[in-house]
């Protein structure tokens, strides 16, 4: 005997959920019973059909990076733009001339239109683009920037820094219608403050190609000092044994690279002026510099590696004044001083 029994469907507590949370909660229930319903269709495409289920996240995949590739494409012409606006500007830079002497320049349009002068006033001045002003690393931007004066410098303080490279540069008077600072008389100054009581720590120092009437080192420390294959007018190299450590700067979260090549600045002042606070830079390097108008200083420094590579030093004063002098302040743990000659060299 056949017997039917009846099918009874129980209630899905779950089915009326959304419904639910929109008369609990009004508004926000509906964005979330909406959030609900869209997760649960992706479940149920992803259960269905795992291969419509991966195509469907692709299409949206493909569609948020085709929007990322058309916004990397359009930063690039505007880049491209505004490079080939102000290259006017740039190109009277490479030639020597300071800046308001090249702003001037364009602005009665021997050069260039207008237009290139409006670009290069809009650009924000920046370490990356060589201009000069006071900078308080690792910031890019300098904090106080006056075209009247054209010294590059940079306070270290509390912020490590992982590189600082200034390269291929002109200081001093070493180009047309340019002076030191009031009251100056050196060119490049590397150095803590004497009367803060601070030093710069760097873990490699690299002065090398550098053209300088005097360069003096003093009151400095280094692990390894290499001296090799410089050229003066004069020198005296008389570092003195020690055992400084090696040291590298790390710090976590430090402030990224300060890179610039190219431009001509009245000085270049590299310090740490905050008073007890050591500046600190893991890798410093000044390549390739053409000064002219007083001597390149370098004191109080904490190095781990400390190399002064293939420069010429001099004034044209003959042997008997050193122009190169690395003095007996200087303390190191492993020297190598190979190939140093003195030669007749004046000033560029």
């Amino acid at each position: 005997m056949l017997v039917l029994i009846p099918r009874i469907r129980l209630p899905n507590p779950f089915s009326r959920l959304w419904e639910f949370l929109v008369l609990l909660l009004g508004l926000p229930g509906r964005g979330l019973a909406w959030s609900w319903r869209w997760i649960c269709t992706q479940g149920r495409t992803l259960k269905a059909s795992p291969y419509k289920f991966y195509l469907v996240m692709a299409a949206r995949r493909d569609w948020v990076v085709a929007k990322i590739e058309y916004a990397h494409t359009e930063s690039a012409k505007w880049r491209a733009m505004w490079t080939a606006v102000k290259l006017p500007y740039t190109a009277l830079r490479a030639m020597g001339l300071n800046p308001q002497m090249a702003i001037g320049l364009l602005a009665v349009g021997s050069t260039a239109g207008t237009a290139a002068v409006a670009s290069e006033i809009m650009a924000a001045p920046s370490f990356s683009a060589g201009d000069h002003g006071w900078y308080t690393a690792p910031s890019d931007v300098p904090a106080i920037y006056d075209d009247s004066n054209n010294t590059l410098r940079i306070d270290l303080g509390t912020t490590s820094v992982g590189e600082i490279t200034i390269e291929n540069v002109s200081v001093g008077t070493a180009y047309s219608n340019s002076a030191l600072p009031a009251g100056e008389t050196n060119v490049v100054i590397i150095s803590g403050d004497d009367d803060e009581d601070t030093y710069i720590e760097i873990g490699h120092l690299t002065l090398d190609r550098m053209r300088c009437t005097k360069l003096t080192v003093e009151d400095t420390e280094a692990h390894t000092l290499n001296i090799k294959y410089n050229a003066s007018d004069g020198q005296s190299i008389a570092p003195v044994a020690g055992t400084p450590r090696n040291r590298a700067i790390g710090g976590g979260m430090r402030a990224d690279s300060m890179i610039t090549s190219g431009g001509t600045y009245d000085q270049i002042r590299i310090g740490a002026p905050t008073s007890g606070v050591n500046g600190k830079v893991d890798k410093l390097t000044l390549s390739n510099l053409l000064t002219k108008g007083g001597p390149c200083f370098i004191n109080r420094l904490k190095i781990g590696t400390f190399d002064i590579l293939l420069n010429e030093i001099g004034a044209g004063t003959g042997f008997a004044s050193k122009d190169f002098v690395v003095a007996t302040s200087t303390v190191a743990k492993i020297i190598n001083i190979i190939d140093n000659v003195e030669e007749s060299i004046s000033p560029p």
